[in-house]
């Protein structure tokens, strides 16, 4: 993937005006949202395969799972099918995603809202590793909210699993068409989208482990600059 000095004025202008785009809720009232206000809240979670007590290994199940989800080649192909991501640094990460739906491709903006990295203590009295990160909405997505992936490791018992927590609430979609098939049909998309990016990524950690670390080959979405689809620009050009 290109740099940053790769890219042209008018991609780099394309760029900032969509890294500069507002999200449509507001991230600080995180608290505020739970099924009491009207809002959904989520959480999944799968095993992946135990490790040895301690830090994690250099290239063991933890680490499998951290590299796949940085390189976020998780996500069903049949629901995302192409992901756009400029050459930011995780934590500036700014995401163009590409959802089927309905028959249609739409295109969303979501930014990287914080990453986690550190060891947190357990009701056990012993402590775990986690990584991961999240992102939020950005104005014009169906949805509201944000969705976290963290991978974790029990230090005392070596055992490592991943978690996906999310607080949604659908968003203001003016077309009365989308707007009935996001209500019949969005629930059942983001609960197949959550329980089959799960199994994917076990599948990934352990073909990683298996085939000495070498990366899974990436059936799902494709990672490239926004500068390489017409399509991503012309969402880009929106928000300027």
């Amino acid at each position: 993937m290109p740099d940053r000095t790769a890219l042209t004025a008018r991609q780099q202008a394309r760029l900032a005006a969509y890294t500069d785009a507002g999200y449509n809720f507001d991230p600080d009232r995180l608290a505020d949202y739970t099924a009491t206000t009207g809002w959904r809240v989520d959480d999944y979670e799968t095993e992946l395969p135990a490790e040895a007590p301690g830090p994690p290994a250099e290239r063991g199940s933890w680490a499998a799972a951290r590299e796949v989800l940085r390189r976020y080649s998780f996500p069903p192909p049949g629901l995302i099918s192409g992901i756009f991501l400029p050459d930011q640094p995780l934590e500036q990460r700014v995401m163009v995603l590409r959802a089927q739906f309905l028959g249609v491709s739409f295109w969303f903006g979501v930014r990287i809202g914080g990453v986690t990295d550190e060891v947190r203590p357990r009701p056990d009295g012993g402590q775990e590793l986690v990584w991961g990160y999240n992102y939020r909405t950005l104005e014009g997505h169906f949805e509201r909210g944000q969705i976290e992936f963290l991978v974790h490791k029990d230090l005392t018992t070596g055992r490592v699993w991943c978690h996906i927590h999310a607080v949604s609430q659908t968003g203001r979609i003016r077309n009365p068409f989308y707007w009935l098939g996001f209500r019949l049909f969005g629930r059942p998309l983001q609960v197949r989208f959550s329980r089959q990016s799960l199994q994917r990524l076990k599948t990934q950690v352990e073909q990683m482990l298996q085939e000495g670390w070498q990366a899974p080959d990436a059936t799902g979405p494709t990672v490239q600059p926004i500068s390489a689809d017409k399509d991503a620009q012309q969402q880009l050009d929106k928000n300027q």
